[in-house]
C-alpha cells in the first residue's frame, strides 16, 4: 500500500497540536518560580516600601544562585529527547537521574557560599540602609530551598524530554497554591514579616521536589534505570552542561546589572523595578514555553534522524513566538490599571512603574521571537553558540545600563536598554537558526 504524502498544510496542523500539547502545560511548570516572586512583591509590598526594595534585591540575588543552573532543566531535555527519538528509554531516563543528582549538590554547594556572604551581596547590590536588612532576611533563609529548586529543574527536563509536560503543570499548581497560602499565613497571621514570605517560598519548594522525585523514581523502575548515583554520569551532565552555564551567567550578568543600576537610582526606582522585572519574568516564562515545547520536539526529530522535520517546527515556534509577543504586550498595556495597584499603594511607585511597563510591552514581540530561537538550539543541543553569542549581548548591554545614572536616565531608560539587548539577541539568534549549523542528528550529539 502505498503512503499517502503528507501536504504543507497538514504538517502544519500536526506541528501546531504538538505544539499546544506541549507548550499549554509548559506554561504552568515555567511560571512557578515568577508567580512565586509576584506573590511574595504583593504580599510583602503591603509591609511598606523598604522592604519590597529589600524583596527587589535578595530576589534578584536568589534567583540568579538559582537560575545560574537552569541548564539542570534544558540540558537534560535535549538529551533525553534525543534518547526518546532513538527509542532507548532507559539511557534517556538514565541521563535524567544524573541531572537530577548533580541538581542536589549543587544545591548544598550554593547554600555554602549564600549563608555567609548574604550581607557582602546585599552590600553590594547598592541596597540603601532601610532596604538591606530586610533583603538579608529573605536570602539567607531562602538559601535553604535551593537543592529543592534545583532538583526541580533537573526533574522538570527529564519529563520534558519523554514529551510530558503535563505532570510539571500539576505539580507547579499545587506549588503555587501552596506558597500563596503559607505566604499569607506565615507573613500576617503568624506576624513573621519578610522571614514569612521567605519560609513559606521554601517550604512550597521542597513540596515541590517532593513530587517530582515521586514520579521520576517511579518511572526509572519501570524502565529498568538505575537510580543509584554514578559518578561519570554526574561529571558527564556536568560537563555537558558548561556551554549553558556560560550562556545563563552572561544572561542573569544582564538583569544583575540592570538591577544593580536600578538601586542605586533610589528606593523608588528600585521597588518599581521588582514589579516590572516579576512581570517581564511572567511573560518571558510564557514565551518560554513554546520554546519548551520546542526543545522536546526538535530533540526528539534529530534523535530520530529527521533534519527537515527539525527546520519545519522551528519555523513554524518562529511564527508563533511573534503572535504571542504581540498578545502578551496588548494585554499589559490594556490591564495594567488593574494589576498595578495589586503590588503597591505607593503613588511615587506607580508612577516610576507605569512607563518601563509600557517599554516591556512594546518589546514583546522582538522577546518572543528570542526565546523560541533559545529553545529551538537548546533543544538542538547547540551550546557553544548560545554561550558566545550571549557573552557578546552583555559585552553590548553593560556599558549603556552603566551609563543610564551617569547620564541623569531613569527607570525607563534602563528599561529601554534591556530593549536594546533583546534586540541584540535576536540577531545573533536569528543569523544562527538560519545557517542550519545547528541541525546535527543523532542519539547525541
Amino acid at each position: 500500500m502505498t503512503q499517502v504524502p503528507v501536504g504543507r498544510e497538514e504538517r502544519r496542523k500536526l506541528h501546531d497540536r504538538e505544539i499546544v500539547a506541549l507548550a499549554v502545560p509548559a506554561f504552568g511548570a515555567l511560571v512557578a518560580e515568577p508567580l512565586f516572586v509576584m506573590v511574595d512583591s504583593a504580599i510583602v509590598g503591603h509591609l511598606g516600601t523598604p522592604q519590597l526594595a529589600g524583596l527587589g534585591v535578595a530576589a534578584a540575588l536568589l534567583m540568579t544562585a538559582v537560575s545560574v543552573f537552569v541548564f539542570l532543566a534544558y540540558a537534560t531535555t535535549a538529551a533525553v529527547a534525543r534518547r526518546v527519538g532513538a527509542g532507548d528509554l532507559q539511557s534517556a531516563i538514565r541521563q535524567g537521574m544524573d541531572g537530577i543528582w548533580l541538581a542536589f549538590v549543587l544545591g548544598i554547594a550554593v547554600i555554602a557560599v549564600t549563608l555567609p556572604t548574604a550581607p557582602w551581596l546585599v552590600d553590594v547590590f547598592g541596597a540603601s540602609d532601610t532596604a538591606a536588612p530586610h533583603a538579608i532576611t529573605y536570602l539567607r533563609i531562602s538559601s535553604f530551598g535551593i537543592p529543592a529548586m534545583l532538583i526541580v529543574l533537573a526533574a522538570t527536563g527529564v519529563l520534558r524530554g519523554l514529551q510530558d509536560t503535563r505532570t510539571p503543570l500539576y505539580v507547579a499548581v499545587g506549588g503555587f497554591a501552596a506558597n500563596a497560602a503559607l505566604n499569607a499565613g506565615l507573613v500576617y497571621g503568624a506576624g513573621l514579616g519578610i522571614a514569612g514570605s521567605a519560609w513559606g517560598t521554601v517550604i512550597a519548594q521542597c513540596g515541590m521536589a517532593a513530587a517530582y522525585l515521586v514520579v521520576v523514581v517511579r518511572g526509572a523502575r519501570r524502565h529498568g534505570s538505575s537510580l543509584r548515583p554514578d559518578a561519570a554520569g554526574i561529571r558527564a551532565s556536568a560537563q555537558a552542561g558548561v556551554p549553558l552555564l556560560v550562556r545563563t551567567l552572561s544572561l542573569r550578568a544582564v538583569l544583575l546589572i540592570a538591577t544593580a543600576v536600578a538601586a542605586r537610582l533610589g528606593d523608588t526606582d528600585i521597588a518599581a523595578h521588582q514589579i516590572v522585572l516579576s512581570l517581564w519574568s511572567l511573560m518571558a516564562f510564557a514565551l518560554d514555553a513554546i520554546a519548551i515545547a520546542g526543545q522536546a520536539i526538535i530533540g526528539r526529530f534529530l534523535g530520530a534522524g529527521d533534519a527537515e522535520g527539525a527546520r519545519q517546527v522551528c519555523r513554524r515556534m518562529v511564527q508563533w513566538g511573534v503572535a504571542a509577543g504581540v498578545v502578551l504586550g496588548i494585554l499589559v498595556v490594556v490591564s495594567r490599571p488593574l494589576f498595578i495597584p495589586l503590588f503597591t499603594g505607593d503613588q511615587a511607585v506607580q508612577d516610576t512603574l507605569l512607563p518601563a511597563l509600557l517599554v516591556v510591552a512594546v518589546s514583546q514581540p522582538i522577546a518572543g521571537v528570542v526565546f523560541v530561537l533559545d529553545g529551538v538550539l537548546m533543544g538542538a543541543g547547540d551550546g557553544p553558540y548560545l554561550a558566545w553569542a550571549m557573552l557578546f549581548t552583555l559585552a553590548a548591554f553593560a556599558p549603556v545600563a552603566l551609563l543610564v545614572p551617569a547620564l541623569g536616565g531613569g527607570l525607563t531608560a534602563l528599561w529601554w536598554a534591556m530593549t536594546l539587548m533583546m534586540a541584540v539577541r535576536l540577531l545573533t539568534l536569528w543569523w544562527r537558526a538560519r545557517s542550519g549549523r545547528w541541525i546535527v542528528t543523532g542519539a547525541t550529539r
